[in-house]
């Protein structure tokens, strides 16, 4: 019989001292060549080992192999050069220093599909692996050569399906394509941002999901919320066209934000991973405040499709807090599957 609530992670984990400087995006490796090759996979391992011991259902590899959850993924592609830089505005929210799309983009070999396989080797538990999305990785480049975004977009899809059609043959149960970039661009999310999407998980032979976040605990993306009023209602402008679409799951951000939980009510009949931990926060939640969370999401989604999780990635906490974070997480899960089962 399947698990009742069995909890994720919405992608990354902090990474230990030893490889990269924690609590810091796009933190340079510490390590070089063959020695880096195998620091990543002791650190998959050991991002593992704490999603295990914190009883995390379906697991994935922390993102420790990777410095960015979109930009390591573009590194491996033809077409974009690192080297040529342009500021840009990402989401609308702050400047980064971005590549240059050059040319056609192609994918000359797959990008994660060992590591997903070196993961799929250390667990006999449900795996997730997390993929930006097209929408998301176009709002992360400057491009000079397609000069659309819906263009390059679609160049993207196909590449993320090749990716991830691989990705599933490796042994991944699920499959999670980041668009925090749904929560800022709503006109092209409903005229080619989901269809491009749907091209992405075209004939996938596993589950598919979405996470549409409010972005990491930085403090560009905490400024912009403080910008979006008594009620964030972005949730509005994209659920009910997904719940159209041909993705299995949806990923939220629900805990400590104000999005109004009856806005899961527009995505009924989808599965929901639910967002019941705040990743802006060092505060660990307690289980009783996990719970209420996960009951309030309840009202909305049956049981059998409510996947408790983060509302983003942890790449910015410490080590000790994530850890706190995941345990609260179990615990706040576990609350609710006694009271479900009596």
């Amino acid at each position: 019989m399947k698990k009742l609530l069995p909890t994720s992670t919405a992608g990354s984990l902090p990474k230990p001292s030893w490889l990269a400087e924690p609590e810091k995006l796009w933190s340079p490796w510490k390590l070089q060549g063959k020695e880096l090759i195998d620091g990543k996979h002791d650190a998959l391992r050991v991002s593992l080992q704490e999603q295990k011991q914190a009883g995390i259902d379906i697991v994935g590899d922390g993102e420790q192999t990777r410095q960015h959850f979109v930009t390591t993924f573009i590194e491996h592609l033809s077409g974009v050069d690192f080297e040529k830089r342009e500021t840009v505005k990402i989401r609308d929210r702050y400047d980064a220093s971005v590549p240059t799309v050059v040319g056609p983009v192609s994918r000359p070999n797959s990008v994660f599909v060992e590591d997903a396989r070196f993961l799929r080797q250390q667990t006999d538990q449900s795996i997730k692996w997390a993929l930006p999305g097209p929408m998301t990785m176009v709002d992360t480049l400057y491009d000079d050569h397609y000069k659309s975004r819906e263009k390059l977009a679609w160049e993207f899809a196909k590449i993320l399906n090749q990716e991830a059609k691989e990705l599933a043959a490796a042994g991944v149960d699920i499959i999670q394509f980041d668009e925090p970039a749904f929560n800022v661009f709503f006109d092209e999310v409903k005229e080619w941002g989901i269809a491009c999407l749907e091209r992405a998980v075209e004939g996938l032979k596993c589950e598919s999901v979405v996470h549409i976040c409010y972005g990491y605990g930085i403090k560009a993306n905490t400024d912009w919320k403080k910008t979006l009023g008594s009620e964030w209602r972005q949730y509005e402008e994209v659920l009910p066209k997904l719940q159209q679409s041909n993705i299995d799951m949806i990923s939220l951000e629900c805990h400590n934000s104000r999005v109004p939980v009856e806005l899961l009510e527009l995505i009924r009949g989808k599965k929901a991973m639910v967002g019941a931990i705040d990743v802006a926060t060092d505060t660990i939640e307690t289980p009783e405040e996990v719970a209420v969370t996960l009951r309030a999401a309840l009202k909305y989604v049956d049981a059998d499709k409510l996947y408790p999780c983060t509302n983003c990635g942890m790449a910015p906490l410490s080590r000790e807090v994530a850890r706190g974070k995941l345990n609260a997480l179990r615990a706040g899960a576990e609350i609710v599957r006694r009271e479900l089962s009596a």
